[in-house]
């Protein structure tokens, strides 16, 4: 089993920035494709962010595309949300995952293991 556990969330304002950690913790980390979902009140959770196992290849969703930047470190164990230019529609509980299957998909699910979720909110 893999744990994961999320970190960085928090209240900012729009146009301003955080950073998302998931640390992971259990089977080998490089072994996993990761991503990042989110689930704002009322939605149902959706793909933000997805990362293939070695880091070279990454995937978003549009409406984070160049205010995003998904990063991992699989000496540290560890993958990252960078967010940029935040915006209330922003606002939601961010969940990380894990995904041992043959391709990095947007599909939830796919994913075999999941964090607590992190909760960012977004002012306007």
């Amino acid at each position: 089993q893999v744990q994961l556990v999320e970190s960085g969330g928090g209240l900012v304002q729009a146009g301003g920035s955080l950073r998302l950690s998931c640390a992971a913790s259990g089977r080998t980390f490089s072994n996993y494709h990761m991503a990042w979902f989110r689930q704002a009140p009322g939605k149902e959770r959706e793909f933000v962010a997805g990362i293939t196992r070695s880091g070279r290849t990454t995937y978003y969703t549009d409406s984070v595309k160049g205010r995003f930047t998904i990063s991992r470190d699989n000496a540290k164990n560890t993958v990252y949300l960078q967010m940029s230019s935040l915006k209330p529609e922003d606002t939601a509980v961010y969940y990380c995952a894990a995904d041992l299957g043959l391709a990095l998909t947007m599909t939830i699910t796919s994913y075999d293991y999941w964090g607590q979720g992190t909760q960012v909110t977004v002012s306007s």
